[in-house]
């Protein structure tokens, strides 16, 4: 049994260390991608308690890692602007919970719906569009065994996998 669980965790360190991002030798800045939030206070669930107001903190977290992973695939002098209409995180705090803790599990998957635009370093438009992500199966990725304890992991790892595709 420990050898088939020593084996379980080389798997996943082996494949956490093999998700490598192409070297971009010349990448944008955190500070050329722009994030807005419409109407954040309409969102299905952007909250820390069961009846609470959208989290800031959860906001900026999500727009840091936006920031930081679209400035690695971008040029220098390109410019993203990504707009969020609507997000639903990565399971739910269930009413009556006296911890607000947030329950993870397959039902409450993570979405988001939002319109980006990337602009070339004369301001002419490269890219453009409406996204709807949600990832149904996103509790059975492996996640490398640092990014666990990552708040909002699987939010994060639905905006990376977007930023992958789409630049």
């Amino acid at each position: 049994m420990k050898t088939y669980s020593l084996f379980l965790i080389a798997a996943a360190l082996f494949a956490g260390g093999c998700q490598t991002i192409p070297k971009n030798s010349n990448p944008a800045s955190p500070a050329d991608v722009t994030v807005n939030f419409k109407d954040s206070d309409k969102y299905t669930d952007v909250r820390e308690t069961a009846n609470g107001s959208t989290s800031q903190y959860y906001l900026d977290e999500l727009a840091k890692h936006l920031k930081d992973e679209a400035a690695r695939r971008m040029t220098a002098g390109q410019k993203l602007t990504v707009t969020f209409s609507d997000i639903d995180l990565a399971g739910d705090i269930l009413p009556g919970s006296i911890n607000n803790i947030r329950v993870i599990k397959e039902i409450y998957t993570p979405k988001m719906d939002f319109h980006f635009q990337l602009l070339d370093s004369t301001g002419a438009v490269i890219k453009e569009g409406d996204r709807h992500l949600s990832d149904l199966s996103y509790m059975q990725t492996v996640t490398p065994i640092v990014g666990q304890n990552e708040p909002l992991r699987y939010d994060k790892a639905l905006i990376t996998d977007w930023v992958s595709k789409e630049f």
